[in-house]
């Protein structure tokens, strides 16, 4: 592994204790709500911030541990993107890629010549002359990437890079970064709040909540399989916990779900939301997941209209539009809410 580290940190009533590994041309993505530790782990990792405990580890070096060993930041081989570029106002956008290597001994003219190449390869090329403030925020952040990686770094650094870019240049920066991620030979570590940031940039995703690390995996396990609340809201899914018993399981709220499948001690339930039907009265057959609930709140969510439900079971249900207009919902609401047992996912705690 390129990076290892075992990272401790309290700071008031957080105690941040996360270890991770990261191989060469892996990226991470450290995925949680804010306050949860993620940009003081990324600190620490950069060498910003000293720890109260544990070490840091890159390509073997020791960069810090609890035994007094530190290396500065300035000295460690490491480049960082942070939120907002932070790129220097009074410098060239060349002057600002080649300011790290500048800083370790490099001819004015062989740095600047590497950073209008990496530049070129952002998608600036023609724009090493102009200042920051001559950028529009997705080409300063473009400029920030070459800074951080002209130098080669052994380490790639990321925190929450795309958070303050319009939903459009978003789209279009995050499609660029993903291609420079794919070609960068070390370790890089992405701090984010968004799961599409996390799922579409990273190899595998690290979940952490309360300074702890709560659930880690490839993008893909973590989606389908979320094991907390928080992940599952990030997913579009509601979590329940229970204990399964054949094809029932009781959950720890009380009430119950059918499920299709045979299950047996402490298990998940997982439901999406386009999976809840909403009815006036109770529907007719023999659904084996029916409860009365009440709508709490309804947020419009892309073509439909998201709709969270108390009672019994807390769900969350997504209807049409013309469907929420049809049923003259509101919140207050009395519903019957139904879930085909077949649609219901189950996994082991």
């Amino acid at each position: 592994m390129s990076l290892a580290a075992h990272v401790v940190v309290r700071r008031g009533a957080l105690t941040l204790d996360v270890e991770l590994a990261v191989a060469d041309g892996e990226v991470l993505a450290v995925l949680g709500p804010n306050g949860a530790g993620k940009s003081t782990l990324l600190r620490v990792l950069a060498g910003l911030l000293a720890p109260d405990g544990g070490r840091v580890v890159v390509d073997g070096d020791r960069v810090w541990d609890d035994a007094g060993r530190h290396v500065p930041a300035h000295q460690r081989s490491l480049g960082m993107v942070f939120q907002d570029h932070l790129l220097f106002p009074h410098l060239s956008v060349a002057d600002n890629v080649a300011f790290g290597l500048r800083t370790r001994g490099a001819r004015r003219a062989d740095a600047r010549a590497t950073a209008e190449g990496w530049l070129d390869r952002v998608g600036l090329a023609g724009l090493g002359d102009r200042r920051p403030g001559q950028l529009s925020g997705g080409q300063a952040q473009r400029a920030a990437l070459a800074r951080a990686l002209v130098g080669d770094p052994r380490l790639l650094l990321l925190d929450e890079p795309l958070s303050a870019l319009d939903a459009r240049t978003r789209l279009t920066v995050r499609a660029e970064l993903h291609r420079h991620l794919g070609d960068y030979a070390g370790s890089a570590v992405l701090v984010t709040h968004d799961p599409v940031d996390a799922m579409a940039l990273a190899d595998r995703v690290l979940v952490v909540e309360d300074g702890r690390v709560v659930q880690a995996g490839t993008p893909a396990e973590v989606a389908r399989r979320p094991r907390t609340d928080y992940v599952a809201r990030l997913v579009g899914l509601v979590l329940l916990a229970g204990t399964g018993t054949g094809t029932t399981v009781a959950l720890d709220g009380g009430s119950a779900v059918a499920v299709a499948a045979q299950v047996h001690g402490p298990v998940f339930v997982a439901v999406r939301p386009e999976s809840v039907a909403l009815y006036l009265s109770r529907p007719e057959g023999s659904p084996r997941n029916v409860w009365p609930l009440r709508l709490v709140t309804a947020t419009p969510h892309g073509p439909v209209v998201r709709c969270d439900l108390a009672g019994e079971v807390a769900l969350t249900a997504d209807v049409t539009a013309t469907s929420f207009a049809e049923l003259g919902l509101a919140p207050g609401a009395q519903v019957w809410a139904s879930v085909k047992a077949s649609e219901v996912a189950v996994y082991p705690r």
